[in-house]
């Protein structure tokens, strides 16, 4: 089932609870308490709370989505494998050679010369991403190239997770603000609980200002792009 699958769960569920973790975590100590005694609307009130963060999960994705556009807008907003470009010293240049040549060959499309490349980088780039567009609808058998489904949930987790980054802090200061207003007026009642919740927004903040950043998704798109390249290899061994 959809909602069961890993990506779905650890690329999009994942960032959509960090970003509420604050939110989350005021909540259990708010109602916790309530909850000793199991009834059937407790239960319901459990199950409807799962379906919502799943449906935040699909939030996750959008905002993603949306903030992917704006990173890679020379691409038609995904990563793509700047690791071919001649100018890239990541690879190797016999591998790049021979990657070249198998993509070359399997898009029936002459693959850019150095030069070509130096002269038109945007025409190159043009093909690169063909060439990614080629290598993802050819790779998606997780158990083959799990290597790759690997960077790609990580790469799709701090996508979604850069698209919730501010909402996720506006959330925290709200958090924050009714946390400090019932600390006001508890006059020394929950001050324990109340100071996890201080605790763990503070974390969170500093998580999210130093850690969720462009550079971040934009590292991640290049490690799968990397990745996404070194899948010729397997695909040849197949095509054996």
């Amino acid at each position: 089932m959809d909602f069961l699958d890993g990506y779905v769960v650890r690329a999009r569920l994942f960032p959509a609870m960090l970003a509420m973790a604050p939110a989350l975590v005021f909540l259990l100590v708010a109602v916790g308490s309530s909850y000793r005694d199991l009834g059937l609307p407790e239960v319901i009130m459990t199950v409807t709370v799962g379906v919502l963060f799943f449906a935040f999960a699909d939030v996750a994705r959008r905002f993603g989505r949306r903030a992917e556009r704006k990173i890679f807008a020379s691409t038609g907003g995904r990563p793509f494998p700047t690791v071919l470009r001649y100018r890239d010293r990541t690879l190797n240049p016999k591998s790049k050679a021979r990657y070249h040549a198998y993509l070359s060959h399997s898009l029936s499309e002459a693959a850019p010369s150095p030069e070509q490349e130096e002269a038109d980088p945007q025409g190159a780039d043009d093909f690169y991403v063909s060439c990614g567009d080629y290598l993802r609808e050819r790779t998606r058998d997780q158990t083959r190239f799990h290597l790759l489904f690997s960077e790609n949930i990580s790469y799709g987790f701090r996508r979604n997770l850069y698209g919730l980054k501010y909402a996720g802090l506006v959330l925290n200061a709200f958090v924050v603000s009714g946390v400090l207003w019932l600390i006001y007026r508890a006059e020394g009642e929950n001050l324990p609980q109340y100071g996890t919740v201080l605790v763990v927004a503070l974390v969170h903040a500093i998580y999210f200002l130093a850690g969720v950043t462009r550079k971040s998704v934009i590292d991640a798109g290049e490690t799968y792009g990397r990745q996404l390249v070194l899948s010729c290899d397997e695909l040849m061994r197949g095509s054996d």
